[in-house]
C-alpha cells in the first residue's frame, strides 16, 4: 500500500549551509506523525520544502505515489498538502472571515467553503463569536487556532503543522493538541513538528528524531517517549 507521504534521502542548503541532510520517514494516510528535535535540526526546513517553498539538493518527495520536488507551492497546495508555519503568520490587519476566506483562495466551491468555515468555528468556537474582529487583537494562542482554521479551510488531505505550541501557556498547548487529535479523528493525516517533545510523542501514531539535519531515530509515539536515548536528550530525564 502506498504511503500519503514519503520522504527519501532529502537534502536541503541555504547556500553553502546544509539545514537537512539525508531525511527519510513515512506518514500513512490518518496518522499523526511527529518530529522532534532540537533547534536547528532542519525540521521546519523539512515542512519548508514538502510545501515547495524550498527546493532539495537532493532526495526525492512523493505524495500519493507522486513525485512532488519540482511542483511549484500551489500547485502542491491544490493536490492537498497545507501548511500552518512556525509563528502562525495570521493577517493582522484582516478580520477572522478575512483570514479563513484566504486559506480556501484556491476553491470554487462556494458551499463547501461555507461548510468548512462552520467546521472551524465549530472546533475553535472563540473564532465563531469573533469572526467580524481584527486578528491582529487576539493573543497568541488565538491565533494559533486561527492559523490551523485557516489551513484547514484548503480542504487537506496532508495537514503539516509547524510549532503549534511555541509560546503558549499550559491551558492553552493542550487545547491545541486536543484539537489536533480531534482532527485526526475526523479524518486529516497530520505531520507535526514539535519542541514539546513529551507532548508530541505522546500524540503520535510515529515519530522520527531528526538530529543535524538527519533522521537518527523512529518507531511509534509511545516506544521513543520511553527509549532512554529519547528522554535523556530531549525530555530532560
Amino acid at each position: 500500500m502506498t504511503a500519503l507521504l514519503e520522504v527519501s534521502g532529502l537534502s536541503v542548503a541555504y547556500g553553502a549551509i546544509e539545514a537537512v541532510r539525508n531525511v527519510s520517514f513515512v506518514v500513512e494516510e490518518g496518522q499523526i506523525v511527529c518530529l522532534i528535535g532540537a533547534n536547528g535540526a532542519g525540521k521546519s526546513t523539512t515542512l519548508r520544502t514538502i510545501s515547495g517553498l524550498l527546493r532539495p539538493r537532493s532526495g526525492d518527495i512523493t505524495f500519493q505515489g507522486r513525485s512532488i520536488v519540482k511542483e511549484p507551492a500551489h500547485v502542491i497546495l491544490n493536490r492537498g498538502v497545507a501548511h500552518s508555519p512556525e509563528g502562525r503568520r495570521v493577517f493582522a490587519r484582516m478580520t477572522v472571515e478575512e483570514n479563513l476566506l484566504l486559506g480556501a483562495y484556491s476553491r470554487k466551491d462556494e458551499s463547501g467553503i461555507q461548510s468548512d468555515m462552520k467546521r472551524v468555528y465549530e472546533l475553535f468556537p472563540v473564532l465563531g463569536q469573533r469572526r467580524t474582529q481584527k486578528a491582529g487583537l487576539f493573543s497568541g494562542g488565538e491565533q494559533q487556532m486561527l492559523a490551523i482554521g485557516r489551513a484547514m479551510m484548503s480542504k487537506p488531505k496532508l495537514l503539516m503543522l509547524d510549532e503549534p505550541s511555541m509560546g503558549l501557556s499550559p491551558i492553552m498547548t493542550q487545547l491545541i493538541f486536543d484539537t489536533i487529535k480531534e482532527l485526526q479523528g475526523q479524518g486529516t493525516t497530520i505531520l507535526l513538528v514539535e519542541q514539546n517533545a513529551l507532548a508530541a510523542l505522546a500524540l503520535s501514531d510515529r515519530g522520527y528524531v531528526v538530529d543535524l539535519g538527519q533522521t537518527t531515530l523512529e518507531g511509534p509515539g509511545p516506544e521513543l517517549l520511553a527509549d532512554e536515548r529519547v528522554r535523556e536528550a530531549y525530555l530532560g530525564t
